[in-house]
């Protein structure tokens, strides 16, 4: 049975566009077949892929996220761009990683995602899931967001606001960390309501268990009608009125790891926090 490999690369940056002729080269060596998303892919094909390999940064993991979503088949990141918290590699590292993914040596991780519902006077608008965040904002720059924030059926708080982002664990670096959020590990299976820029005495970052459900409903008095994004993308318009639900979603996204290192590692790696001088235990291998 051939093994197939799918390769996602940013479209638009001709350093991917190069990384993924090198990815090519090196996963048909390993003995892959290989596709690309240029290419028209079926879902009877897409559940024959082995393993999806992703150049750019974490934007476009997230586009691979939504393109394999429903299936089993594991995302490896090669980071391009700056940050890349969900990137597992680097460019240099392809030919490695090609072969490490050809022995099956590498292990797969799980990272919840989240179901969004949007309704309004009791019709569906919208249904639509995210991996990193759901994001209520204003979709008048000059005007203020009036909302209230109901956790599990029962009413929080009403404020102005530029917005509310709605996020996993693995979404608590993106866009959450920017509106003041906490770091939360990846392996706490959490969600995270995080207000924008909130007039109000009571707007703190909450994190909840996986069995809660968020809900922001844009109330009659907002001066502005909102907006959603999901993952920073798929984009809809949320008239006054409308009711947001966010909850876990029993469909989550594979990552392949090649390495053991701890989140911690990762955090400082990513964000080159200052740790000399620190006097631990020595890390074994």
């Amino acid at each position: 049975m051939t093994r197939t490999a799918l390769i996602v690369a940013h479209p638009l940056r001709p350093e991917a566009l190069t990384a993924a002729q090198e990815a090519e080269v090196a996963l048909a060596q390993a003995g892959f077949a290989v596709r690309t998303d240029s290419e028209a892919i079926s879902e009877v094909e897409l559940a024959s892929v082995e393993v999806a390999v992703v150049l750019g940064g974490d934007g476009t993991i997230l586009r691979a996220a939504q393109l394999t979503r429903g299936t089993d088949v594991p995302i490896l990141g090669v980071n391009l761009g700056h940050v890349g918290f969900l990137a597992e590699s680097d460019r240099e590292d392809i030919s490695a990683a090609a072969a490490r993914l050809a022995a099956g040596d590498y292990e797969v991780e799980e990272r919840g995602t989240l179901d969004v519902t949007v309704t309004h006077n009791g019709d569906q608008l919208a249904t639509d899931w995210a991996l990193n965040e759901a994001t209520v904002e204003k979709a008048n720059p000059g005007r203020m967001l009036e909302v209230a924030v109901e956790v599990d059926g029962r009413p929080l708080s009403a404020f102005g606001c530029d917005g509310v982002v709605m996020a996993t664990s693995t979404g608590s670096t993106a866009h959450a960390f920017s509106a003041g959020g906490p770091v939360v590990w990846p392996d706490v299976d959490a969600m995270l309501l995080v207000p924008v820029s909130a007039h109000a005495l009571f707007a703190r970052p909450l994190v909840v268990g996986p069995g809660s459900v968020f809900a922001v409903e844009i109330l009659a008095r907002s001066a502005t009608p909102g907006t959603m994004s999901c993952d920073g993308a798929r984009g809809r318009d949320l008239p006054v009125g409308s009711r947001i639900e966010v909850r876990r979603s029993p469909v989550p996204v594979r990552l392949a790891r090649l390495s053991p290192a701890p989140f911690t590692d990762r955090l400082v790696g990513k964000f080159s926090l200052p740790v000399a001088g620190w006097r631990g235990r020595p890390l074994e291998g």
